[in-house]
């Protein structure tokens, strides 16, 4: 009996050393997978280095290139899948009782914050009176958007932070130094004593979401001129670690901001009691929690009842962010698919070679240097607009609201077809790409969904007509350059005359496309121009990716798009 199983076992492989034990070889050599995409460079992306020199940032293109190669290496790639396989933990009480309210996160989330901060990627921009800082600052998050996305939301808002607490001129002295610092240093402690803050904000409460007027948590002055004491409870707070946070509150003459410090000057915690952090579909690596103010301390930041117009400079910078992470996000899964179908063969040829895989590769890249193009140009005009240019912050006003709405809105379906080009590889957590996916429909969310800021977008047309005028002022400049174009540009004029609630969502996606088409007509080869304004505004296109007229040249766009040509 030992001696038939031996037989059949080396029939099968196995091999009997001479005790009639066995030795297994190896079933099976593997072949036809692609070799790890690591080290690779992130910044490895022709439209984002004409974008950056184009906008007024080449100065930086050393440093982003450092950085693309540091945000590819294998170490920091694993640091990102490490930071989201060990999410962060919330510890309301200490040993012995007392109420501590921390959340404690993997060492690899504080690399990546570390790094983040140092490479000013947080609040450093506006302490450089350099142009085109801000521009800077976008192009490393398009790069650094290739680690993780989480840690992107404290960096993000403490960027954010600035303008708002700029408002209340005695606090930003104190805050503002240390806001734009490049030193992380976690843990709580006074803020007055760290070398460096992070900033996160609570506007949205259970009852009301978006409707930030609606919210229910009090603010009572005191004795002390522009402090108050909070009572409340916030639906979404991200990143409850953060030193300080801007809130919004009911207070006697309306709805106003604060800040609110996690420690107060005199060492002693203030009261933030996190009831819990939300269990999300994605961005897993960060912390978003409920936390509750009961005698809560906050210093008044602008006047009382102007809450919503203090804080929106906030949001406004946190939509273009939200605009460059889904770039990021897209161009991320772009290389990976392209990465993948180089080293991959199927029916007798690689997969890149083959037609209809090549193009669904041109279609996507075209969506990415769109979306690429396109936040950089937001960012010019962000940047303009806070050296006092008037043209550029009604055009940033009007376009940084139109590109959140479509380049977020664009992110989960390209997301899910760069991780279809892995086939069944791509379903698996291993590849990373089911992170990619989870992460992308946050982008739509974050800072007001598609409803929300289509009707900002009316809202800026009805209230601001120099937005208008600087939309088409910059449309103008592609005028004569293509058909298709100019076509869509005249129907925008028709749409705007006839814009009302119901078709806000197609007038602000015709915007969005219009500017994307005016850049690449602009900036881009001819492959991607036309390819673009055939599909995306002449109509010669799919319901899906990977349907490109034959006409398209194909070719070009692949090979302009895939770091190392392909």
């Amino acid at each position: 009996m030992d001696t038939t199983l031996a037989d059949q076992r080396q029939q099968n492989g196995g091999t009997p050393d001479a005790g009639h034990h066995l030795t297994y070889d190896v079933t099976h050599d593997v072949t036809n997978q692609p070799p790890p995409l690591t080290p690779y460079d992130a910044s490895d992306d022709t439209a984002l280095l004409e974008g950056l020199r184009r906008e007024g940032a080449g100065w930086a293109e050393e440093d982003l290139r450092r950085l693309g190669r540091l945000a590819g290496s294998a170490q920091v790639q694993e640091w990102s899948e490490q930071a989201n396989r060990h999410e962060p933990e919330l510890r309301t009480h200490d040993r012995y009782g007392h109420r501590i309210d921390e959340v404690e996160f993997h060492p690899s989330w504080h690399h990546l914050m570390r790094t983040a901060v140092a490479e000013g990627l947080a609040g450093a921009p506006w302490a450089d009176d350099r142009p085109g800082a801000h521009v800077a600052r976008t192009a490393g998050g398009l790069v650094w958007g290739h680690t993780d996305a989480g840690h992107g939301c404290p960096t993000s808002m403490t960027y954010a932070a600035v303008p708002a607490l700029r408002r209340q001129p005695d606090l930003a002295a104190v805050y503002e130094p240390l806001l734009t610092s490049r030193e992380y240093e976690p843990g709580l402690s006074v803020p007055a004593g760290k070398r460096g803050l992070l900033a996160g904000m609570g506007m949205t409460e259970k009852q009301g979401g978006s409707d930030v007027r609606t919210n229910t948590t009090t603010a009572a002055s005191t004795a002390e001129p522009g402090v108050y004491t909070l009572r409340g409870h916030k639906w979404f707070t991200s990143a409850p670690m953060c030193d300080v946070f801007l809130v919004l509150a009911q207070a006697p003459d309306g709805l106003s901001c604060f800040l609110v410090p996690r420690v107060l000057p005199d060492g002693t915690r203030n009261t933030f009691r996190i009831q819990r952090l939300k269990e999300k579909l994605g961005n897993r690596s960060n912390a978003s929690s409920e936390p509750e103010f009961d005698g809560t301390v906050a210093w008044l930041v602008g006047p009382e009842g102007q809450g919503v117009k203090t804080i929106i400079e906030m949001v406004n910078c946190t939509r273009l962010d939200c605009v460059m992470m889904s770039a990021a996000l897209m161009r991320k899964t772009l290389v990976e698919a392209g990465h993948h179908v180089r080293h991959r063969s199927a029916f007798g040829a690689r997969l890149v070679d083959q037609p209809l895989m090549r193009n669904v590769l041109a279609d996507l890249a075209l969506e990415s240097e769109a979306a690429t193009a396109l936040t950089l140009r937001l960012a010019g005009a962000a940047d303009r607009a806070v050296r006092g240019d008037a043209g550029e912050a009604a055009f940033r006003r009007i376009a940084t609201a139109a590109g959140k709405y479509w380049v977020t809105k664009r992110c989960p379906a390209f997301t899910a077809e760069a991780l279809e080009c892995l086939g069944g590889n791509g379903y698996v957590e291993e590849s990373g790409m089911p992170r990619h996916y989870r992460e992308a429909p946050l982008l739509s969310i974050w800072e007001g969904s598609g409803n929300v800021n289509a009707l900002d977008v009316l809202r800026a047309l009805g209230r601001e007509p120099a937005t208008a005028q600087a939309l088409f002022d910059e449309l103008a400049l592609t005028r004569g350059a293509d058909a298709r174009l100019d076509a869509a540009v005249a129907g925008l004029k028709d749409q705007l005359a006839q814009g009302s609630q119901a078709n806000a969502r197609r007038l602000v996606e015709r915007i969005a496309l219009t500017l994307q088409g005016s850049l690449l007509v602009r900036h881009a080869p001819s492959a991607v121009a036309d390819a673009f304004c055939a599909t995306r505004l002449g109509g010669d296109w799919g319901h899906a990716f990977g349907t490109l007229p034959s006409t398209a040249g194909v070719d070009a766009i692949v090979e302009r798009a895939l770091p190392g040509g392909a």
